[in-house]
């Protein structure tokens, strides 16, 4: 039992015997011992039957909070929790909208083939046609035509694996400077293009990498559960619960012309609330959690609405972004790029909110005579170091991810100004920015949150006193070894 119960933060209220068990010398109030009694040495008693993990304090389950603070943390949460299924349930889009393939880009057929042979042949005989616009080899165009001309290329049979064509082969030149190249016995995927010529109805446009991609997502879910157990294994299956929520309610909504924003409002609040309570426990300490991150979302909203209308962000950016607003001219996409900027910075936001709560509660059970002032003072020095590292990890991933553009304005000689004036680059500043205002922001909310509920039980609550027994129990036993 002692991986299952490290692995959530569920109030530990009817495992600890009774305040009356022998958990502390006559005389010594209940508030004297519940920060310090580990220093002290005073418990000498065996600890309650059923907490020989007692000592395990620090991360293990949080200490139930008093009931009234309980009721105060359920008349928030129960009308909002509601309300996310409410709104669940009025935009659930049963799914996507159907349409009639373009051919172009993602839009089109694919289906499965294997490379069965593969040889060299002279370019020269396989591009005939293709006459050098010029002779020059100083820019891209002339170098690559002089290659065709001159280089060798393969020659490429396919077999077509799946789909009403199965067992087909067709040939695939490939280029001595394309940036694919093939080999044989190689699995990879083909567009099908049904009006087309037979000759030209199949070509390769991508490799098959389901395996090495299915290894790499085996390999992270096996680290995940050896390291964290069974709190791993909820995170795996919050995961998989939260990409379900995602594919089946945000996508599909969206391309059913739903507000893209609310759609976005209400599909993160619902990946918040089953992801937070399925890894962290129904707990008070999780639900402080659950209402900083959703102020930081609110806050984020905000921001990113104001600065998108201002900023002129038509979030149609690209040829992805083009295809989209070509075959659903109906969708928002400035609210698109909105939702993005929201479902984008939940994640963080959540790893944020927990860490800081987590902070409070483990103060508090260090030295519950702090005041919420103290506690406040403690826990936002932590979160301050969390906050630099969150905000440059949130700058890296996005400059990671457009690098080879910024290398193309590099090559420009572009200055700085006009390269962050480009809507491409503004939207991914603006995309980082409000982002990590956001974050920035769930610090001290989150941390003033948690003070104050942490700080408003009173030591002398059934609650406390069920609470403190076990832990000094469990403290004493580890020094008495």
């Amino acid at each position: 039992m002692g991986p299952l119960n490290s692995c959530d933060d569920l109030p530990v209220t009817s495992s600890p015997q009774p305040p009356s068990a022998p958990t502390e010398t006559p005389g010594h109030s209940d508030h004297a011992h519940v920060g310090h009694g580990h220093d002290h040495g005073q418990d000498q008693s065996p600890p309650p039957q059923g907490h020989s993990h007692g000592h395990s304090h620090s991360h293990g389950p949080a200490a139930p909070v008093s009931k009234h603070l309980r009721k105060v943390i359920a008349a928030v949460l129960i009308p909002f929790a509601v309300a996310v299924f409410v709104g669940m349930v009025v935009l659930w889009p049963g799914g996507a909208p159907a349409h009639e393939r373009s051919g172009v880009g993602f839009d089109r057929q694919t289906q499965q083939g294997t490379v069965v042979a593969l040889e060299q042949v002279d370019c020269k005989s396989v591009n005939a046609s293709q006459v050098p616009t010029t002779g020059s080899v100083s820019t891209p165009e002339g170098r690559e035509a002089r290659a065709q001309q001159t280089g060798d290329c393969k020659k490429a049979t396919v077999e077509v694996g799946t789909g009403p064509d199965k067992g087909r082969t067709f040939v695939e030149i490939v280029q001595p400077g394309a940036p694919r190249q093939l080999e044989e016995g190689q699995e990879v995927v083909v567009a099908y293009a049904p009006d087309a010529p037979r000759d030209l109805q199949y070509s390769v446009v991508d490799v098959n990498r389901k395996l090495p991609l299915a290894v790499l997502a085996g390999i992270f879910a096996v680290a995940v559960v050896v390291v964290g157990r069974m709190r791993g294994l909820f995170a795996l299956i919050a995961l998989v619960v939260s990409f379900g929520v995602l594919t089946l309610f945000i996508l599909p909504a969206i391309l059913q012309g739903s507000n893209p924003l609310v759609v976005a409002v209400v599909g993160a609040s619902a990946i918040m609330l089953i992801a937070l309570y399925m890894c962290h426990g129904l707990s008070a300490r999780t639900s402080v959690a659950v209402l900083g991150t959703l102020v930081s979302l609110l806050l984020i909203g905000l921001l990113g609405s104001v600065f998108v209308d201002w900023a002129f962000l038509s979030g149609n950016t690209d040829d992805n972004t083009g295809l989209i607003h070509g075959l659903y001219p109906d969708i928002d996409m400035s609210g698109l790029l909105l939702a993005g900027v929201i479902i984008g910075s939940l994640g963080v936001l959540d790893d944020v909110t927990v860490t800081q709560t987590s902070a409070v509660w483990e103060l508090h059970q260090a030295d519950s005579s702090m005041g919420s002032r103290a506690l406040y003072r403690a826990a936002i020095r932590i979160g301050r170091d969390h906050i630099a590292s969150v905000v440059n990890t949130l700058v890296l991933a996005y400059a990671g991810a457009a690098l080879p553009l910024l290398l193309l304005f590099s090559i420009a000689n572009s200055s700085m100004g006009s390269v962050a004036n480009s809507e491409l680059v503004a939207e991914e500043i603006v995309r980082t920015l409000v982002g990590s205002i956001g974050l920035v922001a769930s610090v001290p909310v989150t941390t003033a949150l948690a003070a104050l509920v942490v700080s408003a039980d009173r030591p002398g609550s059934p609650a406390g006193a069920a609470a403190s027994g076990p832990v000094r129990g469990g403290r004493g036993r580890r020094r008495k070894r």
